[in-house]
């Protein structure tokens, strides 16, 4: 029999399939896979294997295995986790990986034990660009997943062993908000009460005997943390939680901007501006969406490749040309695109991406995240027909929508694996946000707990 590891040793539940072959011998292999008979054990009770062994001669004879699920109650249930943390302890300072303390999960809280999560570039934007000092100290991370660990009172829909991904937009499901089939805002979200610091008031987290604010509502770059349940979505136990931790942010957003937010639409001419991972993503929903023509537009021509691993079919370096970028467009395309997507987060880009638009029916949508600079057009832009709108998280209802996605992902329909170009550890946090500062990754993995 092989020695069974878990897929990391302190989770609380994992996957086996139990195999045996036609000598009566069994083997054990940690595999993802459809769950079929899901039992709780202690650690020591080696029943488990008859017991599987005679469900497999009961009821499952000559299929290749039977998939179980362990269940421990973990020794950390109810008390205070100490562990690893990447803190943003100032603005514009390299992060410090520091032992910190996460306090049980409340009333209507989950414990989620992080696995892996994606570096994104609104992490940056908080580090380097919001200077807003009274989101600080912090931790950082907002693109995660992971197992629940534990749960509070009142927590029905999850239980721990789940794999689960934290959202930094609530669904309450019985706000005004949700109740809209027009947004995908909650006003129990946390931007509702501490929009300006991009953290709730109320954190699980300490450190060095001080508060530590949770960013976004889920601080992923932690082996542990805390949120409030209407803030985590459950998810099919065969999904790789390194992979899938990018539907938690960036891909979400770049793809529901195209198929949702602008509605692209069949035969349609696009573009989309700015080539990072909510770009590629916009791209990717774009050629979903039946888009015949995709403009790629950036201003690093390296990016242009992975492109078309999404589907654009052109590309435009907005630097190669004497002309503004809305221009040349306009005359590759009789008068402009038809839907322009801004993944920057630049306020001259949107207004380049709204003039890139034709007239009578285009629409532009802003999709890259700031708050730091009002922005404009001539008026005669909206005048002539052009519509101009944001989105948010790609306007996906999280909870609902979130699993639907990791689902389209197993089945093919979305990519994921495309978009990383780099796994590190957390303690290589500061590289990987050096990497996504300079441009020079599309997203990085960090692989959180051993």
């Amino acid at each position: 029999m092989r020695p069974l590891e878990a897929e990391r040793s302190n989770l609380n539940c994992f996957i086996i399939i139990i195999y045996f072959n036609l000598h009566k011998k069994t083997d054990l292999l940690i595999q993802p896979c459809k769950l079929d008979h899901s039992i709780t054990i202690s650690s020591g009770d080696h029943s488990l294997i008859q017991s599987a062994k005679e469900k497999q001669d009961r009821e499952s004879r000559g299929r290749i295995g039977t998939a179980i699920r362990l269940h421990w109650e973990m020794a950390t249930a109810g008390k205070v986790i100490k562990c690893r943390a990447a803190v943003a302890w100032e603005p514009n300072a390299p992060l410090v990986i520091e032992e910190i303390e996460v306090a049980p999960p409340q009333e209507g809280e989950i414990r989620i034990k992080v696995i892996a999560t994606g570096v994104c570039h609104t992490d940056l934007y908080h580090l380097f660009e919001s200077q807003q000092k009274k989101g600080f100290p912090t931790v950082l991370g907002h693109e995660g997943a992971g197992f629940v660990e534990s749960v509070g009172p009142g927590v029905t829909d999850f239980k721990p062993g789940d794999k689960v991904i934290p959202l930094f937009i609530s669904q309450c499901g019985e706000c005004r908000f949700c109740k809209h089939p027009k947004t995908n805002q909650c006003d129990r979200n946390w931007s509702s009460k501490r929009y300006d610091v991009m953290s709730d008031p109320t954190s699980r987290f300490t450190c060095r005997g001080k508060p530590i604010l949770q960013f976004m509502g889920t601080s992923t770059f932690s082996e542990y943390t805390v949120l409030n349940q209407i803030a985590v979505t459950k998810i099919r136990d065969d999904a790789p939680l390194n992979r899938v931790c990018l539907l938690a942010c960036g891909i979400s957003t770049g793809y529901g901007a195209a198929i949702n937010t602008a509605g692209v639409t069949p035969g349609s001419v696009c573009a989309v501006f700015g080539l990072g991972a909510v770009g590629l993503a916009a791209v990717m929903g774009c050629k979903n969406a039946g888009a015949s023509r995709i403009f790629a537009v950036d201003i690093n021509e390296q990016k242009f490749e992975k492109a078309k691993v999404f589907g654009a079919t052109d590309f435009v370096n907005p630097k190669a040309y004497d002309k503004p970028v809305s221009v040349v467009l306009a005359e590759m395309t009789n008068g402009g695109v038809d839907f322009s997507l801004e993944c920057v987060g630049n306020t001259e880009v949107m207004r380049s991406a709204l003039e890139s638009c034709i007239k009578g029916w285009g629409v532009s949508v802003l999709v890259g995240w700031t708050d730091m600079a009002d922005f404009s057009a001539r008026p005669i832009q909206l005048i002539s027909g052009k519509t101009w709108k944001g989105s948010l998280f790609g306007g996906f209802k999280s909870k609902d929508c979130v699993p639907k996605l990791v689902h389209d992902y197993m089945s093919g329909k979305i990519k994921l694996d495309e978009f990383i170009t780099h796994n590190m550890s957390l303690e290589q946090v500061n590289d990987a946000i050096k990497l996504m500062k300079t441009g020079e990754c599309i997203r990085t993995i960090l692989n959180i707990s051993k």
